[in-house]
């Protein structure tokens, strides 16, 4: 049975630049794969109802995990909704992740809601690599906010 998951981060940074971080291709690249895993983008329209295909690809057996999705809803700086696939047959449905930025006096209150995440997938694995994530977000974000 698909479950849900959200996760709550606060970064001392502006939303601007943790919206650059959640939007641009090469920042996706660094932040967004669990460790152990790089992030390989072929295609990416952010534009709303545009898409993106990539793939977690683990660097030790270079066994690749593609996904396909599309931006559902776009608001700069503060919300955006995407809905993605894993292409493997074998872990089949959507889920969707939502991203809701708001200003806080320290920086970003970044909340991540993700639904519908493939049983398939332990909570606890998807908790790790969240965490895992994060840690690399706030990183890039964090480094360069001044």
């Amino acid at each position: 049975m698909p479950y849900d998951l959200s996760f709550v981060r606060v970064l001392r940074a502006p939303p601007a630049l943790v919206w650059r971080a959640l939007t641009d291709p090469a920042a996706i690249a660094k932040w967004n794969p669990p460790d152990g895993f790089v992030c390989e983008i072929a295609r990416l329209d952010f534009q709303q109802g545009g898409g993106f295909k990539m793939a977690f690809r683990n660097l030790a057996t270079g066994e690749a995990h593609p996904f396909t999705g599309r931006y559902r809803e776009i608001v700069p700086e503060a919300r955006l909704v995407a809905d993605d696939s894993f292409d493997d047959p074998d872990m089949p449905g959507a889920f969707v992740t939502v991203f809701e930025l708001r200003q806080v006096s320290m920086g970003t209150e970044l909340t991540i809601t993700q639904s519908g995440i493939p049983d398939m997938i332990p909570p606890e694995a998807c908790r790790l690599g969240w965490q895992g994530s994060l840690d690399l977000l706030a990183r890039l974000v964090e480094a360069n906010a001044g």
